[in-house]
């Protein structure tokens, strides 16, 4: 899923039409590797989000501009006080090669017009995001290249910025499709498509694939072309350079089982037959603002916690030990009637028994008279033996008894914490993960050091959403905010849903009384499926009903209810679905 090219290529054409004479009113750096830039032209207000992660380098306009955190990183104040209020006026690609160059103009601290370039290198775990001065010096970079990574190119303040070498492909937009042909065909050695994807410049795999699958019918080596496969490819390459002059390429996404992403192309891809499904963009931005947005949330909460996945992970597995480790005590002691009719036999036998011995072969008279073979202690008397299995009897006895509750206690911390992880991959900013320490804080499983001043923070309001027939769905964030929304905000008539047995967000229909439509309970069961552990899932189960009917057991975990009477119906989480729902602010 890499951004080629000619991919970049027509996004570069369809931000120049957008963004070129816009200004720079605001930068925020969410992530080490991300700046977003709050643009404002005549014709709106843009965000320009520019990333240089190795998983997911790229540039484009942005809806789901993520949080920010409170204190701004240094190489955000950085840029800030050099691209605040410069205009854009132009942008620029090498080639089809994945480096863009942002052209930028302004006014430095006493007013006197300076000139910057923002170079965005778009070359997966090289990926960058350079800020260049008029000079052509280096003002500084996301990531910085010292000797000590690199002998051949070095990023750092107060360097020359040098172009990354290139590939000495051939660019398709300058050279005649007949060339390019001739040039794949003198590779004798490899298959069609890593011919291709050899010879091109600006073409991902993907594309390769599919030029050697339009012309030959599969990947065959690039020597084996007949006179039709060799007009075919002639003709495959003449069509995507007309595309790509003129800018008339299809923002495309493709998904298997209709719903999770998977590659992104500028054009229909036919390789792979039904076994993907194809969904059309309005614009390059879209495509990609679409298919990162879940994939970047998931590794932005990563990176913020990833000392606070250890420690729940840890803590999980302690539990899931502990919970075994009763399980088996539980089990060793569902024998304990052994050790009663052992004790039993050997007192009703005593008269015939003498100290000193090994075991004891006694007739078992509560399973037909079989004989029986019983462990002594031959230290004891046979009255002290039959004692001692008295004794293990009532401690086995005890012990389950205690065991039984333990157990119960082990599985509630084992799902609250399971509870939690969900919580925290599902957050979407710090605010939601400081509410999530704020949580375990108060639940005792992290301390809170002097200087943290987390607790003040105010809480956030739960998720809010409109159904299609116009009634309030409100989704909770975590487990606090869950009891929260379930049992202090929603009326004892509203409806409430969970998917069942995942953890996951309370969601809360706001009926004001009414009987809530059949398609407004259906997009409240999809939210709730979205909002959980099964986000990734199809068919998942939730289960629905009022608000009255829940319990919260006394002493029990933050988010956990009980409830008994209920339906439930089968959904498929739906991320357009809940981004159209969510109420607009």
């Amino acid at each position: 899923m890499p951004l080629d090219g000619i991919t970049l290529s027509l996004l570069r054409q369809e931000l120049s039409e957008r963004i070129i004479g816009s200004r720079i009113e605001k930068i925020h750096q969410p992530s080490k590797d991300e700046l977003v830039f709050h643009l404002r032209s005549r014709e709106g207000a843009y965000r320009l989000l520019v990333s240089a992660s190795a998983n997911s380098p790229r540039l484009h306009l942005t809806s789901n501009a993520p949080e920010n955190p409170s204190t701004p990183p240094m190489l955000c104040m950085l840029f800030r006080k050099h691209l605040t209020g410069a205009a854009i006026t132009d942008i620029r690609q090498l080639g089809l090669d994945r480096v863009v160059f942002i052209d930028l103009a302004g006014t430095n601290e006493i007013g006197d017009s300076v000139k910057f370039t923002l170079c965005v290198e778009i070359m997966a775990k090289h990926s960058n995001i350079i800020l260049v001065g008029e000079d052509g010096i280096i003002i500084d970079a996301v990531k910085r290249i010292d000797f000590t990574q690199s002998f051949v190119r070095q990023v750092l303040p107060g360097f020359k910025y040098e172009l990354p070498p290139r590939q000495g492909k051939l660019e398709i937009t300058e050279t005649e499709p007949k060339i390019i042909v001739e040039t794949v065909k003198s590779k004798t050695g490899k298959r069609l498509s890593a011919a291709i994807l050899d010879t091109v410049e600006g073409v991902s795999p993907l594309i390769s694939r599919e030029i050697a699958s339009f012309a030959c019918g599969g990947d065959i080596a690039a020597a084996e072309m007949n006179p039709i496969n060799e007009q075919r490819l002639t003709d495959k390459l003449s069509e995507i350079q007309k595309n790509v002059i003129g800018g008339k390429g299809i923002p495309t996404m493709l998904m298997r089982d209709n719903v999770k992403p998977y590659d992104f192309t500028f054009m229909d891809i036919t390789q792979y037959g039904f076994a993907v499904t194809q969904r059309s963009f309005d614009s390059f931005s879209e495509l990609l603002d679409d298919f990162y947005y879940e994939k970047d949330r998931f590794e932005r909460t990563r990176q913020r916690s990833l000392s606070l996945m250890k420690l729940l992970n840890n803590a999980a597995a302690r539990a899931a030990r502990k919970l075994q480790s009763r399980r088996a005590e539980l089990e060793a002691c569902a024998d304990r009637d052994t050790l009663r009719i052992n004790a039993e036999l050997i007192l009703a036998n005593q008269y015939k028994l003498e100290k000193g011995s090994l075991f004891y072969d006694l007739e078992n008279f509560y399973n037909n008279n079989e004989v029986v073979r019983i462990p002594a202690d031959p230290a004891l008397s046979p009255s002290a033996n039959a004692q001692k299995y008295f004794k293990e009897y009532r401690k086995a006895k005890t012990a389950e008894q205690m065991l039984g509750d333990l157990i119960e206690q082990s599985e509630q911390e084992l799902a609250y914490l399971e509870s939690v992880i969900d919580s925290v991959n599902r957050a979407d900013g710090y605010t939601e993960l400081a509410e999530i320490r704020n949580e375990l804080y108060e639940q005792g499983y992290l301390k809170r050091a002097k200087s943290d001043k987390s607790k003040k923070m105010k809480p956030m309001p739960p998720m809010e959403y409109v159904s299609d027939d116009g009634y309030t769905i409100l989704v909770g964030r975590n487990n606090i905010q869950n009891d929260i929304l379930t049992f202090k905000t929603a009326a004892k008539d509203d409806s409430w849903f969970h998917t069942q047995k995942i953890p996951g967000s309370h969601v809360v229909v706001v009926g004001n009384g009414d009987i809530i439509p059949e398609r407004t309970c259906r997009q409240a069961a999809v939210l709730a499926a979205y909002h959980s552990g099964a986000r990734e899932s199809s068919q998942v189960a939730v289960d629905y009903t009022e608000v009255r009917s829940l319990k919260k057991p006394s002493g029990a975990k933050p988010g956990k209810v009980i409830y008994h009477t209920y339906n439930t119906m089968w959904v498929t989480p739906d991320r357009e679905l809940c981004e159209r729902l969510k109420k607009k602010k």
